[in-house]
């Protein structure tokens, strides 16, 4: 199995008997840990220790809140044991801890705690049942559909704010070095698969005057992106066109030509047997001269480990929610399934943006 060198940690034991017993209870009391946390966040409490020189004690905290004394005692204590807030025990007066800087200040952690809570938290609690039947049984949480793409555009609204923010945050940290990557070969026509509502499309509109790009979606999702785009400058050169990918007799559009295909944040979205699929197809419209780029966050092919936490348990977000049968991608799985589908690999740019791998492809 390949690990990155800061992986290496999963190879050996990390924790005393003490720190392990520890963890354990963590893990047990995980779904509390996690909701003392978002409040701690929510109502304010962190940011207002983060920004007293001197701490605040629980009265203190109530009055600047507005709230009760039990209710302000409760969360701070558990945040005390969490780890995220400290305690002078002379003076009885909390402080901010590191874990609770990160949780104000780390982009990314925020995005995380929001989309866990507002797309993932009720339907994990039929994880289970999805894992039995291969099909994302929590999504009923959220609304009744087979996928939860077919259901994207009609999320409640705080649910749908969350999944793109997660998607676009991650996705969107890579783009400038990945347009760096796609337009080194001068690509005059590309081919977005799986564009959602067209964020990478516009980017490669605004890099080039002279691309055209065309994205690939399921119908409802390109309505979605000509809203997006809708009064765009560039709109003249950006097509949709609506496929179902699930269907292995849906074909990739042949004309125009396409020099670039594209897919971002897309083959994890699909079985081992779908990806193969997906790329078979697109190795159909391709040529000596085409390439496909793309790109993953592959969890063994991070710089850092936390990384690779968080994308191993954003895999049973697909278990559950999305679709049941995809995950997040080992490279060593990835390049398999390139080699099934025809295609070759002809390079891999690793650590780009937060944490993402371009895979370059072209027929052999």
């Amino acid at each position: 199995m390949n690990l990155s060198p800061a992986l290496d940690c999963y190879t050996r034991e990390q924790l005393s008997a003490r720190d392990a017993q520890r963890m354990a209870e963590f893990i047990a009391f995980g779904p509390i840990v996690f909701q003392v946390s978002r409040l701690m966040l929510k109502l304010g409490i962190l940011q207002l220790l983060r920004d007293s020189d001197t701490g605040l004690t629980i009265d203190e905290i109530a009055a600047a809140k507005g709230m009760t004394h039990y209710a302000v005692q409760v969360l701070v204590e558990a945040s005390l044991t969490i780890g995220t807030v400290l305690v002078d025990k002379d003076s009885n007066r909390f402080r901010l801890a590191k874990t609770g800087w990160f949780l104000i200040n780390d982009p990314a952690t925020r995005v995380n705690i929001d989309f866990n809570n507002d797309v993932n938290y009720e339907g994990m609690f039929r994880l289970e049942q999805a894992l039995n039947e291969g099909k994302p049984a929590g999504l009923k949480a959220l609304g009744n559909w087979p996928t939860i793409y077919e259901g994207l555009s009609q999320l409640p609204r705080h649910a749908r704010q969350s999944w793109l923010a997660f998607d676009h945050f991650y996705s969107d940290s890579a783009f400038d070095e990945a347009l760096n990557i796609v337009f080194e070969r001068k690509p005059k026509t590309l081919c977005d698969v799986g564009g959602n509502t067209g964020q990478w499309a516009v980017r490669c509109l605004k890099h080039d005057p002279a691309i055209n790009v065309t994205v690939l979606d399921l119908p409802q999702q390109i309505e979605m992106m000509r809203e997006a785009t809708q009064g765009l400058a560039e709109a003249s050169r950006l097509h949709g066109h609506g496929i179902d990918l699930l269907d292995p007799e849906a074909q990739f559009p042949t004309e125009p030509h396409f020099d670039a295909v594209w897919m971002s944040q897309f083959l994890d979205c699909f079985a081992e047997d779908q990806i193969v699929s997906i790329l078979g197809r697109a190795a159909k419209v391709m040529d000596e001269h085409s390439r496909l780029y793309i790109m993953e966050t592959l969890w063994d092919r991070q710089r850092y480990e936390p990384a690779a936490f968080c994308l191993t348990q954003v895999s049973l977000y697909f278990t559950a929610m999305a679709n049941g049968n995809s995950k997040m991608m080992h490279s060593d799985d990835l390049t398999r399934l390139i080699g099934q589908a025809g295609l070759k690999i002809e390079d891999v740019h690793d650590n780009l943006g937060q944490g993402h791998s371009i895979v370059v492809c072209s027929k052999p």
